[in-house]
């Protein structure tokens, strides 16, 4: 869909609402964010989101910790946070009428958010689009009728909406902002978890999500086990992001006490864990993109509901659900998902990659391959200069 027509204007002091719903999408929200206020000082920014949107200099309606859920049967045993939220919302958009509203990812809550944006006459841009091209194709139509302007960060996804009649731009990929490789200290990391000369450390990346969580992560520590059993030489840690909730850490902190060895638990360090690395297990999302523009080598699993599995195999359209082989059109990494993420597949894919240099190698040059398509830096930039042109072509 077209902006809006209308005369240029500009308008100090204008009221953007931003909605965004997880990790991922609060660390790319936040970019876009400062360089919004950057360009412009007198806007207004409020938003659903986490700590690094608020740092940026946006107002937080909803923290979007209450609202992060992955799964269709998850969805719907989690309603009453997400009603709550969406009620919260729809009521401050009423009031305030914001110029503009940029929804981030998290498809699920922001399709219904920027539909009502529109029933009220306020143009919608979305940033980081949903990945309806691997699923759920269904919902391109109702982008269609929703988004003024998309900004989207793969390769492909610019000539998928186009396609589609949908005004898409390809503005390269956030975290080639968010990750400067050189500036990550992976020895003072080893130095601060005491690991010896001869130790070699395994990240384990089992989400953001409290559900991701307590998913993954006794899977990964009984993984874990087997892999000590037969490389004495490795350790453990789990690395989770900056902000994560009390809960999730207390969850986190239950199960690697239950486990049948020592792993440290490190939070807001997930760049420096990952690059002090010899390997992540890595639940499949951002992380696993984060990992390849670092040069870890890794594993890749994943876990949902058996219902929310069964009801979501029928909808996928992709051969892949990693970022990396998808971005490759090819297995860069292993994927162990639903019945064959268990440990003993997940220890055995770990050691293959452990014991065989080549095999890591080889990966590590996959993965260089893989960040060269991501575009060039700057992508927080090229979507603040959308957002501020959508904004003044759009009638007050």
């Amino acid at each position: 869909m077209r902006p809006y027509p209308g005369q240029t204007y500009k308008m100090p002091g204008s009221r953007i609402l931003v909605l965004s719903g997880e990790a991922s999408g609060d660390l790319h929200a936040s970019g876009l964010i400062r360089e919004l206020l950057k360009r412009d000082p007198t806007l207004e920014i409020s938003c659903v989101g986490g700590q690094r949107m608020k740092e940026a200099g946006a107002s937080v309606i909803v923290p979007s910790s209450s609202l992060s859920v992955v799964g269709l049967f998850e969805v719907f045993s989690h309603l009453p946070p997400i009603a709550s939220a969406f009620l919260k919302v729809k009521r401050w958009m009423r009031k305030k009428r914001p110029s503009l509203v940029v929804l981030v990812d998290f498809p699920e809550f922001n399709l219904m958010m920027g539909k009502y944006a529109r029933k009220l006459g306020i143009p919608v841009f979305y940033y980081i689009s949903p990945q309806v091209w691997a699923w759920r194709q269904g919902r391109v139509k109702k982008i269609r009728q929703i988004v003024n302007k998309m900004a989207v960060i793969l390769p492909f996804e610019e000539d998928f909406f186009r396609g589609f009649g949908i005004d898409a731009v390809f503005v390269g990929h956030p975290l080639l902002d968010a990750i400067n490789v050189d500036e990550i200290d992976a020895q003072a990391f080893k130095r601060d978890v005491g690991l010896g000369e001869k130790e070699r450390l395994v990240c384990l990346l089992p989400g953001s999500r409290k559900g991701e969580v307590e998913r993954h992560l006794p899977i990964m520590m009984d993984a874990s086990y087997k892999m000590k059993k037969e490389r004495p030489e490795l350790k453990f840690c789990v690395a989770l992001g900056s902000g994560t909730t009390s809960s999730i850490k207390d969850s986190a902190r239950k199960i690697i006490k239950q486990g049948k060895l020592d792993a440290r638990l490190v939070e807001g360090r997930t760049y420096e864990a990952i690059k002090a690395a010899e390997l992540c297990i890595a639940a499949s999302g951002t992380v696993t993109l984060e990992a390849a523009v670092i040069g870890t080598p890794m594993v890749v699993t994943y876990r949902v509901s058996n219902l929310s599995y069964h009801l979501g195999k029928r909808l996928i359209k992709v051969d892949w659900v990693s970022l990396v082989n998808l971005i490759a059109q090819r297995e860069v990494v292993p994927e162990l998902l639903q019945m064959q993420a268990t440990s003993k597949e997940i220890a055995g894919a770990s050691l293959r990659i452990l014991n065989n240099r080549q095999v890591s190698e080889r990966m590590r040059s996959d993965f260089k391959n893989v960040v060269k398509r991501l575009g060039q830096r700057g992508a927080a930039k090229r979507t603040a200069g959308l957002v501020l042109e959508l904004l003044r072509s759009s009638p007050p």
